[in-house]
């Protein structure tokens, strides 16, 4: 059941990519370094850049269709749920590994009840 409008969704998106960006400091883990770090910081940019590019409401440059974006959430929020096994910090303590996890499965979720098709689409219009 899909109810989140893209709008909400794009809301979501660029305070997604700022916790993201921001949470190694948030969480107190900056000083880790590697992919403890690295990984929310590039998949919060990548978030951001998405967000800017996707035809929505949000959306500035607005050439990625909605769809794709979805397409993209699911495959980054998984990754990013996974990267304290893929990366090997996850037996660092909780406060390094736990927001990877609690995000991704967030961002997961969040995707999975967006509505596909934006209310205000530029795609296709003159």
């Amino acid at each position: 059941m899909k109810f989140v409008p893209t709008f909400v969704h794009g809301i979501g998106d660029y305070l997604g990519a700022a916790l993201l960006l921001l949470a190694p400091n948030i969480f107190g883990f900056a000083d880790v370094g590697g992919a403890a770090v690295l990984v929310p910081r590039v998949i919060g940019v990548m978030i951001l850049l998405q967000a800017v590019t996707t035809d929505y409401e949000l959306g500035i440059v607005r050439m990625l269709p909605m769809k794709m974006h979805l397409m993209v959430d699911y495959v980054a929020s998984l990754f990013l749920a996974a990267s304290p096994w893929i990366f090997g910090f996850n037996d660092a303590p909780q406060n390094v590994w736990m927001p990877h996890v609690i995000a991704g499965i967030g961002i997961f979720l969040f995707s999975l009840v967006t509505e596909e098709v934006p209310r205000s689409s530029s795609i296709g219009h003159s």
